[in-house]
């Protein structure tokens, strides 16, 4: 896994000294990184459709992850629709739905969010802080503390994204992430996982917008889309309206 990561930093930098578009992603997706991926899921997690489980994946963990590159590579893979379930919410009496995918597309999800994190991340801003790694909502806390005790401060804003995840504009963050990657295969991929659907009490759902809460990926998803949206958005214009 590290010489997949060192090579995907290679394209990143190579990208920032071109047209910054990175470039030959798709083959760090292979069957080193996935094994590598395979030994740190818990085996705990519950199970999507198929039903199979760690334990089960890893009977046949060479020859399963050998025809799952050969299908990506040939275009056939499709991940599986996610099956949903909910968990309560913090606000009482309300529930949270949550997207659990099948094993082997855990593993690519999880592939794809280390790719995509090593592209990311220098680009996010120092201010974000939720779903990235090393940060927490303790340190998010500590600075706006320290910005208010400190720095010159006219007012705070509090909000809230209702059923954020559940309404991610499908096109719009595909069209985030061609602006910064102009790898086809990648990029494909990411959007079937998106295209997947979801099964809720035995019935399929398309899935138009969105990305599951439970996705591997969705989490630094969501930051790309808020990237651009909420935080380049209030750096590039609002700053200068002040």
């Amino acid at each position: 896994m590290v010489n997949e990561l060192l090579g995907i930093r290679y394209n990143i930098a190579k990208a920032n000294a071109t047209d910054r578009k990175v470039q030959n992603l798709a083959s760090y997706i292979n069957a080193n990184s996935l094994k590598a991926i395979h030994r740190t899921m818990d085996k705990n997690k519950a199970s999507g459709i198929d039903k199979v489980t760690k334990e089960e994946y890893e009977q046949n963990l060479e020859e399963n992850l050998e025809n799952l590159v050969k299908r990506m590579k040939n275009g056939s893979y499709r991940p599986n629709p996610t099956r949903r379930v909910y968990i309560p919410k913090e606000t009482k009496g309300k529930m949270r739905p949550l997207g659990i995918s099948s094993y082997e597309d855990k593993l690519v999800e999880n592939a794809i969010a280390q790719i995509l994190e090593q592209i990311y991340e220098p680009k996010f801003y120092n201010e974000s802080f939720g779903f990235r790694p090393n940060r927490n909502c303790h340190q998010a806390v500590r600075e706006i503390i320290e910005m208010i005790q400190y720095r010159k401060t006219n007012y705070v804003v509090e909000a809230d994204i209702r059923g954020f995840f559940d309404n991610v504009d499908h096109e719009w963050l595909m069209k985030m992430l061609k602006h910064d990657i102009a790898d086809k295969r990648f990029l494909e991929l990411v959007e079937k996982f998106l295209k997947a659907g979801i099964m809720e009490n035995g019935k399929y759902l398309d899935s138009e917008r969105g990305t599951p809460q439970g996705n591997g990926a969705s989490p630094v998803l969501a930051n790309i889309y808020l990237h651009y949206v909420l935080d380049n958005w209030f750096d590039v214009v609002v700053k200068k309206a002040m």
